[in-house]
């Protein structure tokens, strides 16, 4: 598998739904930002200078040390993938959405098994990605730590004795790493709790964003919690912290989602059984509609209310149902009401 594999087929390793705490964790992502010394960050550069960022990289991940302990990798320029086929790739989370903008002087390096991705010239020169499925940070960073242990015996990255990593961003500076879980929280929702979750949340440092991370909004009930701090911290302390404010979340959840079943049992039996009912059968489908749909039925899944369907299918579900891979099925640009058609027929086809 290379990279046009990841782009034309869909699914991911992330999505395997097979990770530890699988009906409220979706995924856990560590990401860590290092910077070439002596080089520009990626804001001031010049094309030549991003040109020898990807020299530098490709090197470096053509090593055989690095092959040994990983799939092979794949660099790719963003120039030479069509708009569409760079935004499967964040639709994914294989890259972010700041990938996408002047993506000329922007490139990505991916494994082929997709757990690991590097962007070069985001933020910083190189955004080493791991993203594994359910709750598995520390196994995430086990597998980034590596990669950066290998890398760096080739590139000379810009540290500070005083200070660690230096990044382009003051926030991280440090350790330079940004963990992140992607949770299913409908319970709290319904339960009208999830404002006073965040606000707890925020209170201990962390930070909630929407599903595809800063800047964006939350969709399908679906959230990402991440550390905020880089500095003054050690990984593992991040890496903790992070992994014991999420088994909160996912205690509060479930407790949520039981109080709903043993108190509203036939209201949210309804509701998934209606959101199952339009999906298996609507002939127009909006986006949004999609994504809460989804929602209603991965939670009918997790509470046993719905059988012979898995999460695997209907995380699948999410990507399938984003504009780009729309487009990228049918060939060719639609308009709304075109993809709210071709939204619905590829939900009924993969529930029938």
């Amino acid at each position: 598998m290379g990279l046009k594999d990841a782009i034309n087929n869909i699914h991911g390793r992330w999505m395997n739904g097979d990770g530890p705490e699988n009906d409220i964790v979706i995924s856990s992502r560590i990401r860590i930002a290092r910077n070439l010394r002596d080089m520009p960050f990626p804001n001031q550069m010049s094309q030549a200078e991003a040109d020898s960022i990807f020299h530098a990289v490709h090197l470096a991940v053509s090593k055989d040390e690095l092959k040994r302990e990983f799939s092979a990798m794949e660099l790719v320029k963003m120039s030479e993938l069509s708009p569409v086929e760079r935004r499967i790739l964040m639709e994914k989370h294989l890259i972010s959405p700041d990938l996408l903008k002047s993506y000329e002087r922007k490139a990505v390096v991916l494994g082929n098994d997709e757990i690991i991705s590097v962007m070069l010239n985001e933020e910083d020169h190189l955004r080493m990605q791991c993203l594994m499925p359910g709750l598995q940070l520390q196994g995430a960073w086990e597998r980034i730590n590596k990669l950066d242990d290998v890398l760096e015996n080739t590139l000379d990255f810009a540290f500070s004795e005083q200070l660690g990593y230096l990044t382009a961003c003051p926030t991280n500076v440090g350790t330079g790493l940004r963990a992140s879980v992607m949770v299913h929280l409908p319970g709290l929702i319904m339960m009208n709790q999830i404002n006073q979750v965040i606000n707890a949340v925020s209170k201990l440092g962390l930070t909630v964003r929407g599903l595809y991370g800063e800047g964006t909004e939350a969709a399908g009930n679906l959230f990402q919690v991440s550390n905020q701090v880089t500095l003054g911290l050690t990984e593992e302390e991040i890496i903790s912290k992070l992994t014991s404010v999420v088994k909160q979340l996912i205690d509060q959840e479930r407790l949520a989602r039981q109080t709903l079943y043993r108190e509203q049992k036939h209201r949210l039996e309804d509701r998934i059984f209606r959101a199952y009912g339009t999906l298996k059968n609507a002939r127009l489908l909006t986006s949004d509609e999609a994504m809460k749909y989804i929602s209603d039925v991965r939670l009918g899944i997790d509470l046993n209310i719905l059988e012979g369907l898995s999460g695997e299918v209907m995380t699948e579900l999410i990507v399938m149902t984003r504009p780009a891979y729309l487009i990228k099925q049918n060939q060719k640009e639609m308009n709304s009401q075109e993809r709210d058609i071709m939204r619905a027929e590829i939900v009924r086809s993969k529930l029938n």
